[in-house]
């Protein structure tokens, strides 16, 4: 079985690459084939990516505190383009200022995030909870190809 296709990338102004190379580091140890499209990146780049790549789940990552206004309508743009059933991940500092990470979960699972992750959740589970997830799509995948 082939290892599930992830594009990662901090999106919109975002300039930090450290935590960006950590997440690259850990996915590619828990065998998922990354496709790391770096920092500063748009939606189109990363829903481009995800389509030449045939990738399971787009990964994005924000710790300038703007994700929220960068991610406002990614769902909609996956599905405009033809790939609306994918699975978004966002995390890190994803608003400015103190909320409460319930409400800051609402808030992107209503913009069509499967899951949403705080900026000090353990890699481990990141990579346990996306394989759970993974894993039936890419199911549906072999099934839709006629490979059991």
């Amino acid at each position: 079985m082939q290892n599930p296709t992830i594009v990662i990338g901090v999106i919109g102004a975002d300039c930090h690459a450290v935590g960006n190379k950590v997440l690259d580091r850990v996915f590619t140890m828990h065998d998922f084939n990354v496709i790391n499209l770096g920092v500063m990146v748009s939606q189109d780049e990363y829903i481009d990516a995800a389509i030449e790549t045939g990738a399971q789940a787009i990964v994005v990552s924000s710790i300038y505190g703007h994700g929220e206004v960068d991610c406002i309508g990614m769902r909609e743009n996956c599905i405009e383009r033809g790939i609306g059933d994918i699975l978004l991940y966002v995390g890190g500092n994803l608003v400015i200022g103190k909320h409460d990470f319930c409400d800051i979960e609402a808030k992107f699972k209503g913009m069509g995030f499967n899951r949403v992750f705080a900026p000090d959740t353990d890699l481990e589970l990141v990579c346990s909870l996306m394989r759970k997830d993974i894993e039936p799509v890419m199911q549906n995948e072999r099934v839709a190809e006629g490979v059991q």
